[in-house]
Formats: structure tokens, C-alpha cells, sequence
């Protein structure tokens, strides 16, 4: 598997989807990259030399694109600044509740985690 900015991409798959599996790059991202170097975007991963690797990464931070690590830091600092100004969409980051709108009386399951039963209330006699 060659590795690319310490991340192994898959080497089997044509660059153009192996780029994708960086954090931060999506389809748009890849083939811009491929575009740049003028490599042909269905050329697989383990067919590139180690300078085609390498220029990759140099167009990644020449292009001031944030990717993994820095990244991930970066999107964590932004929802803590959320949380520390207590603003409505830091308060849904706490209580680990959608942000964005999205129903929450049924779904959102995701955020919410597994269902947690609540016993009924027993009726009394009629």
C-alpha cells in the first residue's frame, strides 16, 4: 500500500477514489490534485512512482488544503469555541443532539444513541 502524507491509501483502486480516503479530500479535492500533476485519474494507486506520491503531497500543501490531523484538531476547536460561548449550537454539541434542525421526537438515532426505555405509568383500577 503506498502511503501518502502517513495515511496508506488503497493501491488497487484508481487514484482518483484512493485520494478520498485522505480526511479532508473529497471527490472534487482528487480530482483537482490529479488534474494539476497531469495524471490520468484511472490510473491505479501502486502504478505511481514515489515522486508522483511526493508531488502530491506538495500540490496538497501548496494549495493550503488542511487535511488529517490539523484538520480534525480544527473542527474540534470549533465546536469547543461553540460550547464556550454557550450558544445554541454549542449546547446541542453537549447534550450530543442534532445541530442542524433535524426532527428529534422520532430518528435521530444517530446522535441520540440507543433507545433507553422508560417503564409506563401503571394505571389504577377502573
Amino acid at each position: 500500500m503506498p502511503r501518502l502524507l502517513g495515511i496508506d491509501i488503497p493501491d488497487n483502486k484508481p487514484i482518483r477514489i484512493s485520494l478520498r480516503y485522505i480526511y479532508g479530500v473529497g471527490p472534487h479535492t482528487a480530482d483537482t490534485i490529479v488534474e494539476k500533476l497531469g495524471v490520468d485519474g484511472q490510473t491505479r494507486a501502486h502504478q505511481l512512482s514515489e515522486n508522483d506520491l511526493a508531488r502530491i503531497a506538495t500540490v496538497l500543501e501548496e494549495e493550503g488544503i488542511v487535511v488529517e490531523g490539523a484538520l480534525r484538531r480544527q473542527v474540534q476547536q470549533n465546536i469547543q469555541r461553540l460550547r464556550d460561548i454557550r450558544c445554541y449550537r454549542g449546547d446541542r454539541h453537549r447534550r450530543g443532539l442534532p445541530c442542524r434542525g433535524q426532527r428529534t421526537k422520532t430518528n435521530a438515532r444517530t446522535r441520540k444513541g440507543r433507545r433507553k426505555t422508560v417503564a409506563g405509568k401503571k394505571r389504577v383500577g377502573k
